[in-house]
């Protein structure tokens, strides 16, 4: 079965603010319904909880505290789900809501079982509804948005797809033709620097967050789009290889699923510094990091904690679980086996960072 993710932008599912698009649900809904008929597996990562909530409020701008913002989404967050559920009765088909943390995910038994659970849902024919769990979520262990959220799902849920739908038409080139990028090969620094942000009362990051989706999204394998959600039919159109939008080409040789969740789902409790030959060993022999290679232990982590891996200059290489504490780092830098194994004679493994726990950046 081939999966496809449908991020939806507040801007689309609503008119005005709190005002839920029935007619736009429907037709989202009709086109889902389309796709199961296909045999394709279409997950719905949402937005729109905190708008409707502040529609509730009678709100006219977006809270800025985030105990306001949470509120709004608890408020909005059942009348949500309950549009999703009414546009697919018709013809059908089951909601399953799923809310999700980033905090969450960076927990790997937590990762796996959010996997599973999504994988339960499809299979029992259901259309997964996903959304952040904003109401209890800090503010600073956020996705940051439904777009980043969306292409963690692509990842989590192996998709081959991801349509990411707002009132953007593309990527647009305003630095250049001015016109919308077909296709981009590949996320450079140049296509991060068209991007811009939004102005809107109840969307959040604009074209900014959407790159970084893609970019995230196409590394684990996953053709990405983003294009314009008021569109007519804009979900059959894109899967039938119709050109609106940006697509973005999926990268060939997709991490394995270890890998991507260490290098898009965590946020490093710290990191080392390494020298130039630990550098080469694990950017052309890769190799596992030693700890003759460390130079410097920067952060407060322990045994098993996800850190980043930087070069002397402080430009970053690699991520990966340490196998050792920072204060049990501080000892064994620069020493070899034989004089950690005099340290820690108990331990089987002496690398820093395995090889199989690492990823490069």
């Amino acid at each position: 079965m081939k999966r496809i993710v449908i991020k939806l932008g507040t801007g689309i599912l609503t008119t005005g603010i709190g005002k839920i698009d029935t007619e736009k649900i429907a037709s989202i809904c009709r086109q889902v319904s389309e796709l199961k008929k296909r045999g394709y597996e279409p997950l719905i990562v949402s937005s729109g909880a905190i708008g409707m909530g502040m529609g509730a409020l009678e709100l006219q701008a977006r809270p800025k505290t985030l105990a306001k913002q949470q509120a709004c989404a608890s408020i909005g967050q059942s009348r949500l789900i309950q549009c999703w559920q009414n546009g697919l009765d018709p013809f059908g088909l089951i909601v399953g809501q799923v809310l999700l943390t980033h905090e969450g995910l960076r927990i790997r038994n937590r990762y796996v079982n959010a996997k599973a659970t999504i994988d339960q849902l499809l299979n029992y024919g259901t259309v997964p509804v996903i959304n952040e769990n904003d109401t209890v979520t800090a503010f600073e262990i956020k996705f940051g948005n439904n777009d980043i959220l969306s292409a963690m799902v692509a990842s989590l849920a192996e998709a081959q797809k991801l349509f990411i739908l707002s009132t953007a038409p593309g990527l647009i080139d305003m630095d250049g033709t001015g016109d919308i990028v077909p296709t981009v090969e590949a996320v450079t620094p140049e296509i991060e620097g068209m991007a811009k942000g939004t102005r809107s009362p109840t969307a959040v990051g604009g074209m900014i967050p959407k790159i970084q989706a893609a970019k995230l999204a196409t590394a684990a394998g996953c053709e990405t789009v983003i294009a314009d959600g008021n569109e007519p039919d804009v979900i059959l159109r894109l899967l039938e290889g119709e050109a609106l939008g940006t697509r973005f080409v999926a990268n060939q040789t997709p991490l394995v699923s270890k890998k991507r969740w260490l290098a898009y789902f965590q946020r490093p409790h710290g990191s080392i510094r390494i020298d130039e030959g630990a550098r080469v060993a694990l950017i052309r022999k890769e190799r596992s990091l030693l700890a003759a290679g460390v130079a410097q232990c920067d952060g407060d982590f322990h045994k098993g904690d996800v850190i980043d891996v930087l070069d002397l200059d402080g430009n970053p290489i690699a991520r990966g679980e340490s196998a050792f504490s920072s204060h049990e780092i501080a000892q064994i830098a620069r020493k070899s086996a034989a004089e950690i194994e005099a340290l820690f004679p108990d331990r089987k493994r002496l690398e820093v960072i395995h090889r199989d726990a690492l990823v490069l950046l």
